[in-house]
């Protein structure tokens, strides 16, 4: 049986069948310009609708439903995360917008963005026309009916608002909810537009100084044995992947971060990702390989005529000394534009090599507000936090004063498991 309704809301389930035991979908009176709003606790109500509107809407690989479904399935059902997915309809039905958001259960209960920690932007998914459809004010009020009709689901209310690495545009308008306010990430994105073959686009964004560097240090590794970029067989992907993950837990340790795969579910994420015949056209596993040595890796992701540049490792040996994971990184563009990809983004992270490409930076946001008491002992901390972060990350002295110490600690830690 599907739970009551409140009396200021109908039940919807459209063309979807509800799941036993559980509410599926909520709908809204019309909010202004006859928008109907539909809530979803469970991603199977939504996916056939969503899969339809995907391919001619406006988004990023991480609204896609294959993967924040992946996320959901290994991640978010480990840390007690409910999808919370609000879909604008027009009158006629059609989809205006999908916001793929979620509750976390915890002291305080946040709104955030589904899969938020794996994702390097997280957007709404909109309609070609939305946003000439929708100014401020009009989303404003659209945002206060979506927050009550939030609110007022018995699996949905929260204490607190967290959404962030909002870039400011989604395809080519502008992201709506930045009209909510906030403030700047602590990290930016970096993107390329390819144009012409690969030598022009080469030429176009290195000196020819750099170029000859470049030229050595392939030669340089040439002498380890052949150099070739490889695109593994489906067999080899898993493989392939174990590799990547190893050498970036080598690699997280040499700075003094946590290993991303030993969160639960993270390495699993990844494996179902690249491995899973659901989802395996969204992803590209890719070596460089300098003899028998897997020198690089990469775990690139695909959609919607853009590649994504996700997940690169390097292996740490002597190779290492002449640039594999740069050398990785021209193959990787090379065959981007012979596949015809019309971006390449560099994702979230300010690592200089991104910039010496790049043609637009994107800034990303962050918005935190407070919905209880509850919320403000958690929202305030964590905005103080991240605004700390970014004044960090913005001053060069400070950024490297803290990036040393973290290695240091980082070495001790390893020195003392040892």
């Amino acid at each position: 049986m599907a739970q009551a309704v409140p009396a200021r809301l109908d039940a919807h389930f459209g063309a979807d069948p509800p799941a036993v035991g559980r509410t599926q979908a909520w709908s809204s009176a019309a909010v202004p310009d006859d928008v109907r709003l539909s809530v979803y606790d469970d991603l199977t109500a939504i996916e056939k609708d969503w899969r339809a509107f995907e391919p001619h809407a406006d988004g990023t690989v991480f609204q896609s439903f294959d993967w924040l479904a992946t996320w959901q399935r290994h991640v978010g059902v480990r840390n007690k995360v409910t999808p919370a997915i609000v879909v604008g309809r027009d009158g006629a039905g059609a989809i205006l917008f999908v916001l793929p958001l979620s509750v976390r259960t915890g002291f305080a209960r946040e709104l955030t963005w589904l899969g938020s920690d794996l994702c390097d932007y997280n957007a709404p998914v909109l309609a070609p026309a939305f946003s000439e459809r929708f100014d401020r004010s009009k989303f404003m009020t659209l945002w206060r009916d979506i927050a009550r009709s939030l609110q007022s689901h018995p699996r949905l209310h929260y204490d607190f608002i967290n959404l962030s690495k909002m870039p400011e545009t989604v395809g080519a308008q502008s992201n709506p909810m930045l009209y909510l306010g906030g403030a700047i990430n602590p990290s930016g994105a970096y993107l390329t537009h390819l144009t012409g073959d690969w030598e022009s686009f080469y030429a176009a964004k290195r000196s020819s100084a750099t170029r000859r560097r470049d030229r050595t240090k392939r030669k340089k590794l040439g002498e380890f044995g052949e150099v070739r970029l490889v695109n593994p067989a489906d067999g080899e992907v898993a493989g392939t992947l174990e590799t990547l993950m190893a050498q970036k837990a080598l690699a997280f340790g040499r700075m003094g971060v946590a290993n991303l795969f030993a969160k639960p579910g993270y390495a699993e994420f990844y494996r179902a990702l690249a491995t899973d015949p659901a989802t395996r056209h969204l992803v590209h596993v890719s070596r460089l390989d300098v003899g028998a040595i897997p020198a690089a890796i990469n775990l690139g992701l695909t959609y919607h005529n853009c590649y994504y540049h996700l997940l690169a490792s390097y292996d740490d040996g002597e190779v290492s000394r002449f640039g594999p994971g740069a050398a990785h990184l021209h193959d990787l563009l090379h065959q981007a534009i012979d596949r015809g990809y019309r971006v390449f983004d560099f994702t979230i992270g300010d690592e200089r090599y991104k910039r010496d490409w790049c043609d637009i930076e994107l800034k990303l946001f962050d918005f935190i507000a407070a919905d209880s008491w509850r919320g403000v002992l958690v929202a305030m901390p964590t905005l103080a936090l991240r605004r700390l972060k970014r004044w960090i990350k913005q001053t060069p002295v400070l950024w490297r004063g803290f990036s040393a110490a973290r290695a240091f600690a980082g070495s001790l830690a390893r020195g003392v498991r040892g």
